[in-house]
């Protein structure tokens, strides 16, 4: 039960009230509602002049309400006793109640509800107790309106959407009621429930907000924070795969540009990354793929593995000048080149998806704000001291979304850059060229028949390019709408919207990447701990088979050579068996789980169904503490 004062509600909370919390409704609220309630009706007795009450609304504000409905003057006319104020607030709703397309989603649904009925009970709105606790029931009763997602310019604020919600408490429109989509009396009958008849300001209370971009926010946040993290432990099984260099994510350095959310992010590979023995390994331990022979092993065990490994020798006439780099290093070439930094896809994962954090976050302070926030109009101040009624009920533009459509507009902007980068890894992972001596596509290949993970790369680039075609932002491009009495609107209600439609893709990506970078660290896994054991099990000369470039039989630096090599396999023969960091090595667990390692190309939709319901599902945890501290 998730307790609604109008002051603190949280995302977290909901969230969980969008996948099926009740509320609760705080008593000292309801008496500020009701207060406000009993002001409005008092100042309509009086016959005062208030907008959206006792006149029309938008470019019909200068028209007044009259005491009858002028049909009523026609000659022989009965009394119709309509009331024009009740009649007033209802046509708001059911000429409101336009939206067209698919229907959003239960969650998004019941988390307007909840926002809707939260921001009432700040009690600055004019509806009644017995109005609010009737949306609340709907609410509870697990009735949720039939709302299609295209409608809403922003301001002011979510008419149409707002509309589609309300129509269903006045017995209206659609609505879902376990699972079925019926008539909204239907709806309510079922649901025990009776239609409500709205008085004074009460539509206008109703559909008059930005819960629709609101709740499409929270929602699309929730799950931006979760794939950040899995974005996070995505990159580090990427950067064990590549056997990668950890000094750019060491604490020090991002001391000295502490934006927060690349610090978080070196934080967290520093974490995820724990325990690794494949990451900062020595160059020259790190063989290169060759294509499996028959003639590459020399057991049975090993010639069940699907490569072959091998280095290069550097020869003593190529190392001048470099004489003390070799001290340090042995003369050999393998997988790994001897360089001190890697590529920007893995050195500047705290740059770039930090960025993303800090767009994320910047997003987060303003929903926050907005979820207990007053947003239709116009206010009402009923314990104000003032002359004039325009002084305790005020016009002013808080259903304006312009705050929410651009903070939703940087998060639009970042989901496809985080999706870039991992598209990048992806690439950098399957190309011969860039995956430091894995085999090309990861997959042996020895027959030149199989295409391995190519294709899953082609996937990855398709999503970047469309969500990189749907980041042109929505709050840019205002439409004047109400006889432009409206005449500059946010366009938020989309701008979410869109938000929470590229969080799934953005998941298929990384779920794409997790698939890819599990091959890959198998492979190089793999491939370290099989020359390891060879070098256990083999002597210098057995040993020296896997190295190419050794001088020719009798020439004077074959003794030199065989001493060389000799190091390399006590060196490999001395380390323990090489493995991932632990929390990378839970993750690719939990990956093998559902994915068998690809021995062999096989059909690989099944694979990649499994890989995108992973991430979409949750069921990849990085174990990460930042996404419970920002909730």
């Amino acid at each position: 039960m998730i307790h609604l004062d109008g002051h603190s509600l949280t995302r977290a909370q909901l969230v969980a009230i969008a996948r099926g919390a009740q509320v609760e409704l705080d008593p000292a609220a309801l008496l500020k509602v009701e207060r406000a309630a009993n002001f409005l009706a008092e100042q309509v007795a009086r016959e005062e002049p208030i907008y959206g009450v006792s006149t029309g609304f938008g470019s019909n504000a200068d028209k007044l309400l009259g005491a009858h409905p002028l049909r009523d003057e026609l000659p022989d006319a009965k009394s119709s006793g309509r009331s024009l104020h009740a009649e007033l607030q209802d046509n708001l709703i059911t000429t409101h109640a336009v939206c067209v397309g698919e229907p959003f989603a239960p969650d998004v649904v019941r988390a307007m509800l909840g926002i809707r009925i939260n921001t009432l009970l700040r009690g600055h709105s004019g509806i009644r107790v017995q109005t609010l606790q009737a949306l609340a029931a709907m609410l509870n009763a697990g009735v949720v309106p039939v709302v299609p997602q295209l409608g809403s310019v922003g301001a002011s604020g979510d008419l149409a959407p707002l509309s589609h919600l309300a129509i269903v408490l006045l017995g209206g429109g659609e609505a879902f009621f376990d699972g079925e989509r019926m008539s909204g009396s239907d709806a309510l009958r079922r649901a025990g429930l009776v239609p409500v008849r709205l008085s004074y300001k009460e539509g206008l209370a109703l559909n008059n907000g930005t819960a629709q971009m609101l709740a499409t926010g929270v929602l699309a946040l929730d799950e931006l924070e979760y794939l950040l993290d899995t974005a996070d432990l995505a990159a580090a099984m990427t950067i064990d795969a590549f056997a990668g260099r950890l000094g750019a994510f060491a604490e020090e350095v991002h001391a000295l540009r502490p934006h927060p959310g690349q610090v978080q992010v070196a934080k967290n590979l520093r974490t995820l990354l724990k325990g690794s023995t494949l990451a900062d390994i020595p160059y020259h331990l790190v063989p290169r793929h060759r294509s499996w022979l028959p003639q590459s092993w020399d057991t049975p065990e090993s010639q069940a593995l699907s490569f072959d490994i091998g280095w290069e020798w550097v020869p003593n006439t190529q190392r001048h000048g470099r004489e003390k780099f070799y001290q340090r290093f042995k003369p050999f070439r393998g997988g790994k080149k001897h360089q001190p930094q890697d590529s920007y896809s893995l050195r500047c994962i705290p740059q770039v998806h930090g960025a993303v954090r800090d767009a994320v976050a910047h997003a987060a302070r303003v929903l926050e704000i907005e979820l207990n926030a007053v947003t239709d109009n116009p206010l009402i101040f009923p314990d104000r001291e003032a002359q004039y009624v325009e002084e305790q009920v005020i016009s002013a533009g808080h259903f304006h979304g312009m705050p929410l459509a651009l903070a939703m507009s940087a998060v639009k902007a970042a989901i496809p850059v985080l999706a870039s980068i991992s598209e990048r890894r992806i690439n950098k992972l399957v190309d011969p060229a860039t995956n430091d001596g894995l085999p090309a596509f990861l997959i042996g290949n020895e027959d030149a028949t199989e295409s391995g993970f190519m294709i899953i790369q082609y996937t990855a680039a398709a999503i970047v390019n469309d969500l990189a075609s749907r980041a042109m932002p929505a709050s840019v491009y205002s439409v004047p709408t109400s006889a432009n009495a409206e005449d500059h609107v946010s366009m938020g209600a989309n701008e979410a919207r869109h938000v929470l439609a590229m969080c799934g893709d953005l998941g298929k990506v990384l779920g794409l990447e997790l698939m890819t970078a599990a091959q890959a660290l198998d492979l190089r896994r793999d491939m370290i701990n099989a020359a390891r054991d060879l070098a256990d099990r083999a002597d210098a000369a057995m040993f020296a088979r896997k190295v190419q470039g050794a001088p020719l039989s009798g020439d004077a630096a074959q003794a030199g050579f065989i001493a060389e090599v000799d190091a390399l396999r006590v060196e490999l023969s001395d380390a323990d068996a090489f493995h991932p960091g632990d929390a990378v090595k839970r993750a690719h667990a939990a990956v093998r789980g559902e994915i068998a390692f690809l021995e062999r190309d096989r059909a690989l939709d099944g694979d990649v169904r499994r890989a995108v319901e992973l991430v979409a599902q949750r069921r990849v945890d990085a174990g990460l503490r930042s996404r419970a501290v920002a909730a």
